[in-house]
Order: C-alpha cells, then sequence, then structure tokens
C-alpha cells in the first residue's frame, strides 16, 4: 500500500482565467483519464473557459455555483455532480469554499445517479 497526500498544501495555484484555486494532481500525464483534486478558497474561482476534453465535476465538500454556455449560475453542493463536454464553456465559484474531484477524458464514461436535474 502507497499513501498520498491530495490535500491544498501540497498543490499548484492557478490564477489562468481570472482563477483563484490550488489544483492537486491525482493521476499522471499516461493513460486515457485524467484525475485532479481542486481547493477553492472562500471567494475562490474557476474562471470562464472552453473544455479542453469531457470533465465530470464532482464537489466532495462545500458548496459553490457551476454556469454552462447560459452562463446561468446553478447551485451546487457536496454529494452533487456537472459533466462538461470538450468545447463547452463553463465556470465555477464559490463564497464559502468548495473541494472538487474533477475526471477527464474523452472516453470518460459517465454513470453517475440521475437525481439532480440538468441545468
Amino acid at each position: 500500500m502507497r499513501r498520498y497526500r491530495f490535500d491544498e498544501a501540497v498543490g499548484r495555484r492557478v490564477s489562468l482565467h481570472g482563477s483563484r484555486f490550488t489544483q492537486v494532481a491525482l493521476t499522471g500525464p499516461e493513460g486515457g483519464a485524467r484525475a485532479v483534486c481542486l481547493h477553492l478558497p472562500p471567494g475562490g474561482l474557476i474562471g470562464r473557459h472552453r473544455a479542453a476534453t469531457r470533465q465530470l465535476f464532482c464537489v466532495v465538500a462545500g458548496e459553490g455555483w457551476v454556469s454552462g454556455p447560459g452562463q446561468r449560475r446553478v447551485p451546487i453542493t457536496a454529494g452533487q455532480a456537472v459533466c462538461w463536454e470538450r468545447g463547452e464553456e463553463h465556470e465555477t465559484g464559490t463564497a464559502t469554499g468548495l473541494t472538487a474531484v474533477v475526471l477527464e477524458g474523452d472516453d470518460l464514461s459517465v454513470g453517475a445517479a440521475p437525481g439532480w436535474r440538468d441545468a
């Protein structure tokens, strides 16, 4: 067994697109899918940008909002996820802080349980 850290202290600060968050890679660059952990502090933001690939954004702690191409902010909280397709513009923010695990890859098959209505 090997143990790994993915807390905010070992992450890399991101400011691209006006963003304010810390990113920690969970997987390496090889392989078909990638996983990262994102730590958004109070007032944190992942600035509007186009998805480079399919992205499943899974909130594991905290709450905030997400938006897609229409730029309408939709609340999101721990235990909820949203999927953006390649090329889809999106943005995420939080007033109080949020931690999310993001899975991404063109061949990513999303099998999350339905229940949270499409925005």
